[in-house]
C-alpha cells in the first residue's frame, strides 16, 4: 500500500514530539513536512537527538506556510498548535485539499458562543464548525472516517468521557451528581517557560488549578450532553502532579433509581468489547498511569460504594498519547482506511 504523505504543523512541542515518534515509525506514513518557526532549517535529528538514525529524521523543519506544506504533496496534516492559531492554518490546508486532524480546541465545540465563553475570544472559523467531527474513535469511528476535519479531543475529556458515555446513553447514573477529579503530569501544560512549571515549583507538589471552570469542561459537558440527550453540568477538578506524563481520573456519580451496580460493568463491556485501545479492569480495578504511559491505551475500572449509592469510575491514560498524539493517529488511521492499530502497537 502506498504510504500517506503527512505533515505535522507545530512539531517542536511535547505533543509534536509524540507525533514525530509515532509517524516516523508508522508503516503507512511518509512524513514530508514538520513545521516550527523557531527550529526552521534544522533537521528533526538535530533538534531531537532521540530520533537520530530513524528513516525520515533527516527531514528539516520548515516555517508553517500552508502553500509550502501543500507543495510537499501532503494528504493529511496534524495541527499541534495553540487554540486560536490552528483555525487559520486549518482553513488554508483544507482549501488545498488536505485532511486536517486538529489537536487544538478550535474545532471541538459546536457552538461558537460556548467557545467564546471558555476561551475568551470569538471563534476564528465558525463556518467550519458544522463539518468538524469530535474525534473519539471508540464513539465516532464512522463519522471520523467520512470527514475532512477531525477535532481531536483534549486529554482530560478523553479520560472522563470514555468511562461515562456508555452509562449516560443507558441512563444508569444521575447526570446532576457527576464529579470528576483528574491528576495530570506537567507535560500537559505544554513545552514553555513558566515559573509555575519549573522543577522546583512542581516537584514534591500537588495542587488543583483551573477551578471552577477549566477550559476542557466545555467539551466534556458538550459530549456528555450528547450522550444523555439532555443538558449535563458537572463538577470538574483538575490537579497538577509531579510526573512527566499521565492522567489519572476518578469520576463519581449516583446510580439512577432502580439500577443495579452490575449494570455499570455490563454497559462498559458492551461498549468496548471490541475496542483495540480500551482495557477494562472490571469491578475493583484501579487504573494506574504507570501501565499506560507511552501507549494509546486507556484503562478503566469501576466500583460501587453501597454507603453512598455512588459509582466510582477510575481511568488512566497518557496525556500525550491517548489524550493527544496517539489518539489523533488512531483517527488518522480511520480517516485513511488503514488498520486501526497501525503504528500504535508501541509500548
Amino acid at each position: 500500500m502506498e504510504r500517506v504523505k503527512t505533515a505535522i504543523v507545530g512539531a517542536s512541542g511535547y505533543t509534536g514530539q509524540e507525533l514525530l515518534r509515532l509517524l516516523l515509525l508508522h508503516p503507512q506514513v511518509e512524513l514530508v513536512a514538520a513545521t516550527s518557526r523557531q527550529e526552521s532549517g534544522r533537521s528533526l535529528a538535530d533538534v531531537f537527538p532521540r530520533y537520530r538514525g530513524l528513516p525520515g529524521s533527516e527531514l528539516a523543519f520548515i516555517a508553517p506556510d500552508p502553500e509550502a506544506i501543500a507543495a510537499t504533496g501532503a494528504k493529511a496534516a496534524f495541527l499541534a498548535l495553540p487554540h486560536g492559531v490552528a483555525a487559520e492554518i486549518a482553513r488554508a490546508l483544507l482549501e488545498r485539499g488536505l485532511k486536517v486532524i486538529d489537536l487544538s480546541a478550535d474545532f471541538r465545540l459546536s457552538d461558537p458562543q460556548v467557545y467564546a465563553e471558555f476561551y475568551g475570544h470569538d471563534h476564528p472559523a465558525p463556518d467550519l464548525l458544522a463539518e468538524a467531527v469530535y474525534g473519539l474513535p471508540e464513539i465516532r469511528a464512522d463519522e471520523i472516517a467520512a470527514t475532512r476535519l477531525i477535532a481531536s479531543p483534549g486529554c482530560y475529556p478523553t479520560s472522563i468521557l470514555l468511562p461515562l458515555i456508555p452509562l449516560l446513553k443507558k441512563g444508569l447514573v444521575d447526570p446532576a451528581t457527576i464529579v470528576a477529579n483528574s491528576m495530570s503530569g506537567v507535560s500537559g501544560a505544554g513545552r514553555k517557560e513558566a515559573i509555575p512549571l519549573l522543577f522546583c515549583e512542581c516537584n514534591e507538589s500537588a495542587r488543583a488549578y483551573g477551578i471552577p471552570k477549566h477550559r476542557h469542561l466545555s467539551e466534556i459537558e458538550q459530549e456528555l450532553s450528547r450522550a444523555a440527550g439532555d443538558a449535563v453540568r458537572i463538577t470538574f477538578i483538575p490537579h497538577l502532579i509531579p510526573v512527566n506524563a499521565g492522567i489519572a481520573t476518578t469520576t463519581t456519580a449516583t446510580l439512577a433509581d432502580g439500577v443495579a451496580p452490575e449494570a455499570v460493568g455490563e454497559a462498559l463491556e458492551e461498549a468496548y468489547a471490541g475496542a483495540d485501545f480500551v482495557r477494562l479492569l472490571g469491578r475493583g480495578g484501579c487504573a494506574d498511569t504507570k501501565h499506560v504511559t507511552r501507549t494509546n491505551f486507556i484503562d478503566i475500572g469501576w466500583e460501587h460504594d453501597p454507603r453512598t449509592g455512588r459509582i466510582l469510575l477510575m481511568s488512566a491514560e497518557d496525556n500525550l498519547g491517548k489524550g493527544a498524539g496517539s489518539q489523533a493517529v488512531q483517527s488518522f488511521n480511520l480517516a485513511f482506511g488503514l488498520e486501526p492499530t497501525a503504528g500504535l502497537r508501541l509500548v
